[in-house]
Order: C-alpha cells, then structure tokens, then sequence
C-alpha cells in the first residue's frame, strides 16, 4: 500500500480545522493542522508535506508569511490560503506573493477537493522534475519553442516557467504578432493542467448576440434555434486553460457576467436552473493597454484586477533584433516542410542583413509573411535582398494619401469616403483577413463587420 500524501491546514478556529480535517482525510491524504504560524513551522521542519493551506491571518502574524517562507525553503510544495468572503485584495496579493490558489469562506468544500486535487498534481510534477535535474531538461524543451537567445527572451522563458507553476490569472500583453498565444500554450503545457484541454478565444470574433451562449452554453429550446443543448468555452476548457484573447473588446454586459464566472467558479447555462461548477485557470491577452479603457468606463475596474493578476509583457521583434536570424531559420525550415520541399532555402548575407534592418510593425507574425512571400519569389535556393520584397511592404505599410474634398462635397461625405478607402485598404493589406485588418486599423472585429456592411465592401 503506498504512503498517503501529507497536507498541513493552518487555521486558528478550531471548528474550521476540524471539517478541512475530515473533507482532506475523506479524500485518501494525511492530514496535520496548526493553529498558528509557530506551529506550522514546527511542523514543516518535522515532516514532508505534498501540500499546504493557510489562513490569511492568525493570532501571531499573517499566512502571507508562511507562503513567502515555503516558496523560498521548499519551492516544490504547493499552498494555498483562505482568504475573507469578498476580499479580492487580499486573493490577490496571495497569488503575487506565490500562493498556488485560494479559496474564500465560508469554504465550499467541492472547489476545495478540486483544488487541492489540482495542487497534489502540481507538487508530484515539480517533485519529479526536480528529481530528473541531471537528465534531459523537459521544460526547456517546451520552451524553446519560443525561439530566440536575446535578453528579452531569455526573461519572458523564465517568467512563463514561473507562471506555470502557479494558478494566478496572467494578463499577456504586447503587440499584434508577438507570439502571446503561444506563451499563453507554453503556460497551460507547463503546468498542472496539461493533459486538459487548452481552449483559445477570440473575445472580438464573436458576435454580441451570441457571446453568453458560447462561452456559458445553453439548454435545448432556450431560444428560437436552440435545437440541442450546448455546452460553452468554459465547460469545453473544464480542467484546464481558456485564454481570452483581444479581451478588451468584450462589451460591458459580458464583463459583468464573466466576473461571476471567475468569482463563483461555475457558469449557468441559457435556460438552466442550476449553475455548473467549473475549474478553469484563465489567461487573458490583449495588444492595447486596458488600463485606460479601465479609466475611461469602457473595461469594469474589478474584472481588470481579477484578471491582470501577473502581467506577462512580450517584447516586440524590434526589441530583439538578433534573434531574426534564429527565427528566419526555424521558419524557413517550416515552411519547406508545409511546402513539401526537398530543402529549405537559404538566405544570402546581404538578405539576412536586410532583415535584421527592417523595422517590424506586425513582429514575428509579418516576419513570417516576408519569407513566406521570398519563398515563393526567389528562383534559386538562396534567397537575395531582392526577393525579400521589404520596400513594397513598407510602402504597403503606409496610410495612403487622402484625395482632397470635392468642391461642392459635405463634410460627412467626404469623411465617409476617407474611412472607405481606409477599410478597402487594410483589407489588401490583410490578404483580406478581417480579423488583421481590423487589428491593423485599431478597432474590432464587430466594428470592421459592421462598417463594412454599412459601406457594401465584401
């Protein structure tokens, strides 16, 4: 029979101690409680423990400190705390200091069993790791895929290492192209909830009328074509990540109902009685900075907290230039294989060169595009600076001149002719992708859709 798993509770009520008791001992762990922080030291420096939970505040300091102490003593044990009903600050400042997770009283004991299922995983994982230190590294082979040895780099691979190892919401932020899916996949691949589905959404690409029922589901015959139930993102993510990207173009009734969601940890689907627990961690990315949205009463102030917990910057292809000729390489390679090529072209010196010059608006995402685009233009198995392309695509870049107003033209007519024009050309620019081209102006995917409609353009 294998050794049950140790858990220490820290709590000083001693009716509260004794239901954790009972829920973590009705679960298959040994469990040891403490009733204050001098204890739990006791017991830390006496036994192994796979997990521990704490209260925020006890009669000789705050739990705060406990957390702080076992993430500095003992990294691979996971903790978690109990923090006051409503205390968002409090869940928060938890999460920072290096709490796994919390949960607030009055406990509900399931998402307690859940959670502390998910902490166990965690600890076993990081225990394993530690203990195949002298083999092959198998979170530096996750993370390689972000490609690139510059300083930036090398910080944003060790921050994502850190974030994975935590259940702390993590805001992504960065500019269009700069690989914040992919960082937001290496989080959820590195952490507990790998083997669970990671569900990715575009926040802008859903049309209002349709958002409570794609992220919370619905009940057949909730509504006129509701033919089956349905179950949402948060249901299809359960156990694992959902990552909400462009997520400062959801509108403010969604904002309210997402909060809940986050909060109450269960979502209810359109035309159900009951909500549905769910267990998700969520990521958020966004390419514009919320906080002035957040100023401005266009994001809620306490969904942005709730969600901007650690923010994890990804730094734009400008900001680490030697890193192109790695990139350029790795992408090269990619797309003979996609290609079915015997080989993957080459760039010439003066190319490479090129390259490294180009000032890169759309990053790694244009830095695809250009070579995507020489491949398919050079003649031989080297690619020269003329097939690059680069001045017409910084031409293309450009904001086309506007024609002056006609003599005998309104101004509403004449703005409306510019802002045509605008819309015609950011979808050439996009290949006619709407969702770039709405990035390239600025604005939504349901602002574009609706302009377009308005204007005729298909």
């Amino acid at each position: 029979m294998s050794e049950k798993q140790q858990v220490l509770v820290v709590d000083d009520e001693p009716d509260i101690r004794e239901l954790l008791g009972l829920t973590l001992g009705k679960m298959g762990l040994g469990v040891t409680t403490a009733a204050d922080l001098a204890e739990a030291r006791r017991c830390l420096a006496e036994r192994d423990f796979s997990f521990c939970l704490t209260d925020m505040r006890l009669p000789d300091g705050n739990g705060l400190d406990l957390v702080r102490e076992i993430a500095g003593q003992s990294p691979n044990l996971p903790t978690a705390v109990i923090t006051a009903h409503g205390k968002v600050e409090d869940a928060v400042l938890a999460l920072k200091t290096g709490a796994f997770d919390f949960v607030s009283k009055p406990v509900d004991l399931a998402i307690l069993r859940r959670l502390v299922n998910t902490a166990l995983k965690l600890g076993a994982t990081r225990g394993a790791r530690a203990a195949s230190a002298d083999g092959p590294d198998a979170d530096g082979e996750v993370l390689r895929r972000l490609t690139g040895e510059s300083p930036a780099i090398r910080r944003t691979r060790a921050l994502i290492r850190k974030l994975a190892r935590s259940q702390a919401p993590v805001m992504i932020s960065g500019e269009s192209g700069s690989g914040k899916e992919l960082a937001a996949r290496l989080i959820h691949e590195l952490g507990p909830r790998s083997d669970h589905p990671f569900v990715p959404v575009n926040c802008g690409a859903i049309p209002t009328e349709l958002m409570e029922s794609e992220f919370f589901g619905h009940r057949k015959g909730s509504f006129t074509g509701a033919g089956e139930d349905k179950a949402g993102l948060f249901q299809a993510a359960d156990g694992g990540t959902l990552l909400l990207d462009e997520v400062a173009d959801l509108p403010l009734h969604m904002q309210v109902k997402l909060l809940r969601a986050i909060q109450e940890r269960a979502v209810k689907p359109i035309g159900a009685r009951r909500e549905v627990p769910v267990d998700v961690r969520i990521l958020s990315a966004a390419n514009q900075p919320l906080q002035p949205l957040v100023e401005s009463g266009k994001f809620r102030s306490d969904l942005y907290f709730r969600l901007n917990v650690i923010e994890l910057p990804m730094p734009s292809l400008r900001e680490r230039v030697e890193d192109i000729p790695l990139l350029a390489r790795q992408f090269l390679d990619e797309i003979a294989r996609e290609w079915q090529a015997q080989r993957a072209p080459t760039l010439s010196e003066p190319a490479l060169a090129a390259l490294c010059k180009h000032r890169y608006t759309g990053n790694v995402r244009e830095l695809i595009n250009i070579l995507q685009r020489a491949v398919t233009l050079c003649e031989g198995e080297v690619i020269e600076s003329k097939d690059l392309a680069l001045q017409r695509v910084a031409v293309q870049e450009q904001t086309p001149e506007m024609p002056g107003p006609d003599a005998d033209q309104s101004l509403d007519s004449y703005m409306e002719d510019i802002e045509r024009q605008m819309l015609e050309d950011a979808l050439r620019r996009a290949r006619y992708n709407k969702t770039r081209a709405a990035e390239l102006l600025g604005i939504s995917f349901r602002s574009l859709r609706y302009k377009l409609t308005k204007y005729g353009i298909e």
